[in-house]
């Protein structure tokens, strides 16, 4: 059974906006969870973008899209977002929100601290 499921993607004129949602499955206890965006363009590694620790309170961001994406939860709604503005070609990619248990929100995200991963939504970026 998938434990998060992300949606919201889609294809975006540079300059456009997009929302990602992420819903975690009724048997995660999501409120124990760090939450995080990864992003994978293809033939590039999986990128940390944003993370957010459990109680909502503390983000990180990576420097490429700090001040332009905005990563928030609703712990009540078992919820993660991922508001993306001023979007650019170079954001092209999928989109995976990740779970961590163990609480490392202190820096962009790493891909070995988290535990549980969705399959993805592809954004895609026009010039």
């Amino acid at each position: 059974q998938e434990r998060l499921k992300e949606s919201g993607g889609g294809l975006v004129q540079a300059g456009g906006s997009l929302r990602l949602s992420c819903t975690a499955s009724s048997w995660m206890t999501y409120g124990d969870y760090d939450m995080g965006w990864f992003r994978q363009a293809p033939g590039k590694k999986r990128e940390g973008v944003a993370c957010i620790n459990r109680s909502g309170s503390i983000t990180h961001y990576v420097d490429s899209v700090k001040g332009r994406f905005t990563i928030s939860r609703d712990n009540a709604e078992s919820t993660l977002s991922l508001q993306m503005n001023s979007l650019k070609p170079e954001d092209t990619a999928m989109y995976i929100c990740a779970a961590d248990y163990y609480n490392h929100c202190s820096g962009p995200p790493a891909e070995s601290n988290f535990q549980w991963w969705g399959q993805g939504t592809q954004v895609t970026v026009s010039s």
